[in-house]
């Protein structure tokens, strides 16, 4: 005990104080832990200081501190006329917006573009916000109503028959062209024949089924087409054929739904659809020509890039997700077919598919069945951008565990249900990222249209060049930056939102 008492040290002065932690929060700590935490980034953030003070300061002086903002034609704009340095020329975008926005549009029906962009936005912006209720009708009314609305907003022009005249003449149609084409096919078979018996065998057994086919769709839609005739007799075809498709398409789906069983929602909602067609037709006219037809032609500016981009977006979504599902098919021949798709229509370019659109594909139609250029456009964009859609939503099909279709077979749900309900869901989580990357890349790549007469913002920009009164060497500078602040403003906020979205969805994987 003696001992351990001698050996016992016990300090006699106070500890030196240790220095004080480095600050991490705030401005100071910020630069200290990102900025200038080493040598190497030391030297990164000086070198990138420096190249903003070079491209950002010249770029704000021009725009802003050296721009011309008040003037009527080109003098205002010219060093000579302003004695010092001239930047922006502001007075060319405000002589020209209209143009960019519109296009050629006729200025006394543009009020009509304004109620379609009004519109789309109380029918957009709920969407986007996850609190608002109705997300299934709003749904509906953007993708399906919003459609035809703005179709007979912005094109003009009524209807010739409606529903159940619309239909009876489309299948007739399709009932006559079938039972023609079989007969041509018959002499198809009889030519062939002669050379090779079996192939000229085939070919008259489907002209036969064709013209079997046609005389027996002739017969089914008998019915419908004598009430077609009977209902354009009667001299108001629009009215009482919209309340005669109203009364069938109810009752077949309240008879469908069981009846008084499963209560009267189904026929009270399609009768709601009908009042709200009925409505749209009184507003617009449609069943009196409607509005003033305005060809596709006068179309530009950001409502051509709109057009295009939102209507290529929408469009292929279902396309691509049809043929992500086509390429992991088990059926050899939807499988076959999808692959070829997709990497027929990836490997070419936009420009080729937007030029075979416009001018080829009517040279492959029948005689006398035309199709809108603009909308020839469309479809070449929606099928291309569907191509490259699949791929991505593919990715995110096969990051889904295996188990998760088994658990759902499990269940005893089917495999439609089982794609729709369990698996889709989360493949469409996983590529988020990589499907606003896709509409961000769409959205830009509309500019391409301007190559086959489609004037979309930049292309009604660089016809905006050729006016003389605003002919000045910084108008071309002026015009591209305000181009490219609309498109920034767009693709940023695609960008900001999908990653509000990922966030959202992921919050569940936070850490």
């Amino acid at each position: 005990m003696n001992e351990l008492a001698t050996i016992a040290f016990v300090r006699q002065d106070i500890v030196p104080e240790r220095p004080a932690p480095v600050k991490t929060t705030g401005l100071v700590g910020f630069l200290r832990t990102r900025l200038f935490n080493s040598p190497a980034n030391i030297l990164i953030t000086i070198v990138s200081a420096l190249l903003l003070w070079l491209i950002v300061v010249p770029s704000l002086k021009f725009l802003f501190v050296d721009a011309v903002w008040s003037g009527r034609d080109r003098t205002a704009c010219l060093a000579e006329a302003a004695g010092h340095t001239v930047g922006a020329c502001w007075p060319f975008i405000k002589a020209k917006f209209s143009q960019f926005i519109y296009g050629f549009y006729p200025e006394p029906e543009r009020w009509r573009v304004n109620v379609t962009f009004f519109l789309a936005a109380i029918l957009l912006l709920p969407l986007l916000i996850p609190r608002l209720p109705a997300k299934g009708i709003n749904a509906a009314l953007f993708f399906l109503a919003f459609p035809v609305v703005a179709f007979f907003l912005l094109h003009g022009g009524g209807i010739d028959g409606f529903a159940v005249s619309w239909t009876a003449n489309m299948l007739s149609g399709f009932a006559s062209s079938v039972a023609e084409a079989g007969p041509a096919v018959l002499r198809a078979g009889a030519s062939v024949g002669e050379k090779n018996a079996i192939v000229g065998l085939l070919l008259q057994s489907v002209g036969w089924l064709m013209a079997g086919l046609g005389a027996g769709l002739h017969y089914l839609i008998a019915p419908l087409t004598w009430l077609r005739d009977q209902l354009q007799a009667s001299g108001h075809a629009v009215w009482i054929d919209l309340a005669v498709t109203a009364a069938i398409v109810s009752v077949l789906l309240f008879w469908l739904n069981g009846g008084t069983r499963t209560g009267w929602r189904p026929l009270i909602a399609s009768l709601s659809i009908f009042a709200g067609v009925a409505l749209v037709i009184a507003i617009l006219g449609l069943d009196r020509g409607g509005l003033t037809v305005v060809d596709t032609r006068l179309w530009g500016g950001l409502l051509v890039t709109l057009v295009v981009s939102v209507t290529g977006i929408v469009a292929s979504m279902p396309v691509g997700i049809a043929l992500a599902l086509g390429r992991r098919s088990t059926i050899p021949l939807i499988r076959v077919f999808s692959v070829t798709f997709i990497e027929l229509w990836r490997g070419v370019p936009l420009i080729t598919v937007l030029f075979f659109a416009t001018y080829m594909l009517p040279l492959f139609l029948p005689a006398g069945f035309n199709v809108d250029g603009l909308v020839r456009a469309l479809i070449g964009i929606a099928l291309f951008a569907g191509a490259y859609q699949a791929e991505v939503i593919r990715g995110g099909l096969q990051a889904i565990p295996r188990g998760q279709v088994e658990a759902a077979s499990a269940l005893g749900l089917s495999w439609w249900k089982t794609t729709a309900l369990v698996v889709m869901p989360q493949a469409l989580r996983h590529v988020i990222p990589g499907l606003v990357n896709s509409f961000i890349a769409l959205f830009k790549d509309t500019s391409l249209v301007s190559i086959v007469a489609l004037f979309d913002l930049l292309g009604q920009l660089r016809a905006s060049f050729s006016d003389p009164t605003w002919a000045t060497p910084t108008t071309l500078f002026t015009g591209f930056a305000f181009t490219g602040m609309i498109y920034f403003a767009f693709c940023f906020g695609m960008s900001r939102y999908s990653l509000f979205v990922e966030n959202r969805l992921n919050a569940h994987r936070r850490n």
